[in-house]
């Protein structure tokens, strides 16, 4: 398993993003990351991974045609259609 390890100036280099806004971001428990020794953040390949996952915004997709029905009977016929 090759798992590389990100300070956040690495990190926010390779998301394209401030250095205080992943730091931010982790320090309120919003972006995965470590901890090590007294305190110091640090980010694997895979935690920028999902913080990219996290940020990512999909557009939702064309709304289905609706169907105008009009009078009890043309309901019914569509119940069994």
């Amino acid at each position: 398993m090759k798992l590389e390890f990100f300070e956040p100036a690495e990190a926010a280099t390779v998301l394209k993003c401030s250095e205080a806004w992943l730091r931010d971001g982790a320090a309120k428990g919003e972006f995965p990351h470590a901890v090590w020794g007294k305190g110091k953040i640090v980010f694997t390949s895979i935690h920028l991974r999902e913080i990219a996952e996290l940020r990512e915004v999909r557009t939702p997709g064309p709304a289905p045609q609706s169907v105008r029905m009009i009078g009890t009977r043309a309901q019914a016929r569509q119940k069994y259609s």
